[in-house]
């Protein structure tokens, strides 16, 4: 088992990349800690692990509040006694999300809000927990816009996603000789409830898909696997990193037939 004996915080673990991770970790060993701001969602997913043999407790989080960050990490550390994993991943894709003319200053605050200080306050508070077990990991979940523009205009996103790349570069560099590692996670389009809802026209998605080699959205799933690399101790010598697992499509110059 690749996480034995480890303890992971996932937050945003009720629905997508999220949920997926977390029904991983507990197969591969961890005792994983349930973060998300919808209950009933992260109630079902601790409860899944639980019914699999698995160890797992929800707390309610709302990410972009100081206290709930605070409080997820307390959780973690007084129901399972450590933490080792941190799995920054709550983050929201607002449908009024558009360019920089339209998009409402009320949209980019409450992107940057999750999206960014999200993952801020999970570091503020989940690296003296991680210091406190004699290192971890700290995964952020980014995207490949934080690499390249979206075809289809989401500047908050974009922006926010960009903001977690660039921190989780600063943190590794920070922490490195801590034995904390931070990798930024890029996942490419994926066929999760966050994007569909967000491009919610069969021309949507295909002017998203027209810029992936490999032709298909990506799963859930295929993204939890490169969140247990950056989890297990296979990846220690790995920190700083954006790990993309994108279907090729910032590698892509010109549209595949």
């Amino acid at each position: 088992m690749r996480l034995k004996d480890k303890v992971a915080l996932i937050t945003g673990a009720g629905n997508g990349i999220g949920r997926e991770t977390a029904l991983l970790f507990a197969q591969e060993g961890a005792a994983v800690v349930v973060a998300d701001v919808v209950d009933a969602a992260g109630e079902k997913t601790a409860a899944d692990i639980k019914a699999a043999g698995g160890q797992a407790v929800y707390v309610h989080a709302d990410v972009s509040k100081t206290a709930d960050s605070e409080n997820m990490v307390q959780v973690a550390e007084k129901t399972f006694g450590k933490l080792n994993v941190l799995f920054n991943n709550a983050g929201i894709m607002h449908g009024d999300d558009d360019n920089a003319v339209t998009t409402e200053e009320a949209i980019w605050d409450l992107t940057m809000a999750i999206n960014l200080k999200g993952v801020f306050f999970g570091c503020k508070y989940g690296i003296p927990a991680l210091k406190r077990a004699g290192g971890g990991s700290i995964i952020n979940t980014a995207s490949f816009v934080a690499l390249l523009g979206a075809a289809t205009p989401q500047i908050a996103y974009t922006a926010s996603k960009g903001g977690v790349l660039a921190m989780t570069r600063e943190l590794a560099v920070i922490h490195a000789r801590e034995n904390i590692r931070v990798n930024a996670l890029c996942p490419g389009p994926l066929r999760t409830e966050l994007l569909m809802n967000f491009l919610n026209t069969e021309e949507k998605k295909q002017r998203r898909l027209v810029h992936v080699p490999m032709g298909r959205f990506g799963e859930a799933k295929e993204i939890a696997y490169a969140a247990l690399y950056l989890a297990s101790d296979e990846s220690s010598y790995v920190t700083g990193t954006e790990f993309l697992v994108d279907g090729g499509i910032t590698a892509a110059y010109v549209t595949p037939e």
